[in-house]
């Protein structure tokens, strides 16, 4: 597989068997999903469409598209956490298929094959965020969606996203970010202009330690989510 961080991946395959604890390692990514799932709906309605899931963990965004309807198919560079989703979606009854990689070894055969596709929380995590963008402004089909959510690179976003979430509040754990892989709006919008998509719309995804509330607005200092559209 090209494009990707094996320390990254040893680490999420060491959790891989958390994916589905709501209490666990991987709570924020449950108690955000149905804010990024209503996200996505809203501004491309999943009921029936095919919908390509990158960097799909355990799968708890794919099993919320495919509830909406969709026809999901979800990858992810660790073969744990792929065999958590097959799992999961088995002991289910969700029709998701999952196979193990990355966007760029969809290849030719998979070339404009999709409505719409979804890469959340995964560009701060390979080393060449803009080829991941690439690849899926080719897999998309012309006037198809493309949703990317990512963390803001600047110094509050460090002690929020950072040295708030992961080493004070114990939301994530130790060493899951980066800041030197944190994402500016403006460099993600201008990968995604140079790949042929348009950006539509670019919203916050905030939390509140007082509430302990997840929400969507105004404002990307931190966490944003960007929806692009593949011009024709």
């Amino acid at each position: 597989m090209k494009n990707v961080d094996l320390l990254e991946i040893s680490r999420f395959e060491q959790l891989a068997s958390r994916w589905w604890d709501p209490d666990g390692d991987f709570k924020p990514l449950h108690e955000i999903n149905p804010l990024r799932l209503n996200y996505v709906d809203q501004r491309f309605s999943l009921d029936g469409q095919r919908v390509l899931d990158i960097g799909c963990g355990g799968g708890i965004l794919s099993e919320g598209m495919f509830d909406r309807g969709a026809t999901v198919i979800g990858i992810d560079a660790g073969s744990a956490p792929i065999g958590v989703a097959k799992l999961h979606a088995k002991e289910t009854s969700r029709n998701i298929h999952y196979q193990q990689g990355t966007a760029d070894d969809l290849g030719d055969d998979h070339l404009a094959g999709f409505d719409a596709i979804t890469c959340m929380e995964v560009l701060e995590h390979v080393p060449h965020p803009d080829e991941t963008l690439a690849a899926c402004a080719k897999l998309v089909r012309p006037g198809g969606s493309v949703f990317c959510s990512t963390i803001n690179r600047n110094p509050k976003s460090w002690l929020f996203a950072i040295l708030g979430a992961e080493y004070i509040l114990g939301l994530l754990p130790r060493g899951t970010h980066r800041y030197d892989r944190l994402i500016r709006p403006s460099e993600l919008h201008e990968w995604g202009r140079q790949s042929g998509l348009q950006l539509m719309d670019i919203t916050g995804l905030h939390y509140n330690p007082l509430t302990k509330v997840y929400s969507i607005g105004p404002g990307v200092d931190i966490n944003y989510i960007m929806h692009f559209i593949r011009n024709a």
